[in-house]
Formats: structure tokens, C-alpha cells, sequence
């Protein structure tokens, strides 16, 4: 059941929440599988639809900063400036974790990821919720992430996510950015909507970036090798390279697409147009690898964006999207 939230609708999903179902729920990144972060059992219904690693931490989700010392403890002053900056927003905070806070949430670690979305949907629900909700992304685990109510129905059954709120597509259409915080030096751990320069300008010194849980000797969300992955094998790489490859796969018979910015008047090939800057291409990026994967391609090509640190976010998650990368 796919609902436009009504005040109605919005006391259905909070029943649903608090007799421990799964909700589906839009953020202004990409849509979540919502749980209440205080039942056990009810989080583990997320790693089970989703296929996700038991040790994978899930970033709990919050109304606002009110609420941060209810799941934190030792809170240093720079999470309150960044959430005060950022929340409602596209910030996930990594803190020391308080005590009651389940290794069925953190993976078994003692931090715990805390975000407020700024969607005026799931900002309602969580103000009316009053606890936390752990919200992965509502899609099968290393999926093509859901940036749409339709994307999550695809994905699960109605006995498994017994109500989806529609609120619509995502605006930012990546996931937060995930800084830690435990420690004596802050960490950019997952590019996202708030830009490395927004967060290191709050916090008045540069953040270390690590894009590897072994590197940053931390598990969070998004940082596998592999993952946001269409179900169509789907290789990146530069223009010419890209260009050359789709002429080449079409010419022996595969039904290929070129995802590109550059298109061509008479390309012997399929062409899908990206846009060239940044926030519409992380905007329609996921939706898009979505619609192409249920076309019967044999391959998706994928022309690799512009760098640039405004780009950051998007080369990360098609860096682990990608079957295959051509540097040249």
C-alpha cells in the first residue's frame, strides 16, 4: 500500500512503528526502511528484507538536535555546531554511543550514526514519534539506492514493508553525508548533500576523508567496495573510451546505452542524456540507473562526470556502482 500522507496516514505509520513493522519513508537523500531503533526485533526485520550484514550499523533517525544526547553520550561541541548548521538535513553525525543504544543498530560497535532529514513528511513522523527510527535505504542490500515511493515497492512486498508514505521523488537524491566525530580528529566518512568545504568552513579546520571502513578503522553505512549496483553490468569510464566501446558492443550484437552529457546526432548506439552539473545529475542518477536496469540491456555505459569537489559524492557512488572501471 502506497499512501500521499494525509494525517491519517501519518497515525497509520506510527502504529505501524511502534507495534514493530517496517514503514517506508521519504528523506530528501533517498527513501528509507524505517524501524523503531529501540526494538530489537523490529530492526531485525530491516537486515532480513533487505539481506543486509548483521554488522552493518544503520544510522538511527531523529527529529532534531533536541534529540541528540538521547542516543549519544560525550557529545563534543562541534556536533552540536554542524547540527545546528546542517539539521534538518543531509548530515549523518558519528558519536559514542549511550549505553542503551542495541548492537542491533551500531553493528556492535560503540558509535552510533545520527541524522535528521529534512523532509517535511518524516520530519512530522519523527516529531510525532518521539523516539528514533533506523532507516537504511529501502532497497535490497547493494542495490541501486530508491529515490522514489514506486523504486520501493519494486523492491519489497507488501508483507514485508506494509506501508510505504509517498512524498514524492528525492530532492538530493544521494545519501547523507557521514562525518565522524569519535576521536580527537573529525572524519569524512561518506561524501553526501553537505559538501566537505560547508562542514570544514563550520567547523573552522580541515576533516581527514576516508572512503574505507579499514582505512578509517570504522563500519558505516556506504562504505563497501561495492554497492548501489544496477542489476545490468554497468562500466564507466572517459568519452572517447566510452563512445568507442558502445559503437563496438552494438556493432557485435549487444544492446547497449551510453549514459553521457555529450550526445551525439547519430550515434549508432542508444544514448541516455546526464545532465552536466552536479546537483541534477545526483538528483536523477539513481532513478535513471533504475529505469535503464529493467530495459533488457546487456550493458550499461556509463561516461565518468566531471572531477571537482562539488562532484565528490557522485564519483564515490559510481565508483562502487561500477561492475567495471576503464581508466583510459
Amino acid at each position: 500500500m502506497t499512501l500521499a500522507p494525509s494525517p491519517a496516514d501519518l497515525s497509520a505509520a506510527l502504529a505501524l512503528l511502534r507495534a514493530g513493522e517496517l514503514v517506508g519513508i521519504p528523506t530528501e537523500t533517498v527513501y528509507g526502511l524505517a524501524a523503531d531503533a529501540s526494538q530489537d526485533a523490529a530492526v531485525a526485520k530491516i537486515f532480513a528484507a533487505k539481506g543486509r550484514p548483521n554488522d552493518h550499523p544503520v544510522i538511527v533517525h531523529i527529529a532534531g538536535v533536541a534529540q541528540l544526547a538521547d542516543w549519544a553520550q560525550n557529545i563534543p561541541d562541534s556536533a552540536y555546531q554542524l547540527a545546528e548548521a546542517f539539521w534538518p538535513g543531509p548530515l549523518t553525525l558519528i558519536l559514542e554511543r549511550q549505553a542503551h543504544v542495541s548492537d542491533a543498530v551500531t553493528g556492535g560497535q560503540d558509535t552510533v550514526g545520527l541524522r535528521a532529514p529534512a523532509h517535511p513528511i518524516t520530519h512530522e513522523l519523527l516529531l510525532q514519534f518521539g523516539g528514533g527510527l533506523a532507516a537504511p535505504s529501502a532497497n535490497q542490500f547493494g542495490h541501486v539506492s530508491p529515490t522514489t515511493a514506486e523504486h520501493v515497492r519494486h523492491e519489497f512486498s507488501t508483507e514485508q514493508v506494509r506501508l510505504i508514505l509517498d512524498g514524492g521523488a528525492c530532492d538530493v537524491g544521494v545519501e547523507s553525508t557521514i562525518v565522524s566525530l569519535v576521536g580527537n580528529q573529525a572524519k569524512l566518512l561518506r561524501p553526501g548533500g553537505i559538501s566537505r568545504a560547508a562542514i570544514e568552513a563550520v567547523l573552522g579546520h580541515a576533516i581527514e576523508h576516508h572512503s574505507t571502513s579499514s582505512t578509517a578503522k570504522q563500519r558505516a553505512s556506504g562504505l563497501l567496495d561495492s554497492h548501489y549496483a544496477p542489476r545490468t553490468p554497468l562500466i564507466t569510464g572517459p568519452l572517447a573510451s566510452m563512445q568507442q566501446l558502445a559503437a563496438t558492443e552494438s556493432a557485435n550484437g549487444k544492446k547497449v546505452v551510453l549514459l553521457t552529457s555529450h550526445i551525439q546526432d547519430h550515434a549508432p548506439y542508444t544514448e541516455q542524456a546526464m545532465p552536466n552539473n552536479p546537483a541534477d545529475y545526483a538528483q536523477q542518477i539513481y532513478a535513471t540507473l533504475r529505469q535503464l536496469d529493467r530495459q533488457g540491456y546487456d550493458q550499461l555505459l556509463l561516461v565518468t562526470p566531471p572531477e571537482g569537489a562539488e562532484w565528490l559524492a557522485i564519483h564515490d557512488r559510481l565508483n562502487r556502482a561500477a561492475h567495471k572501471k576503464i581508466n583510459a
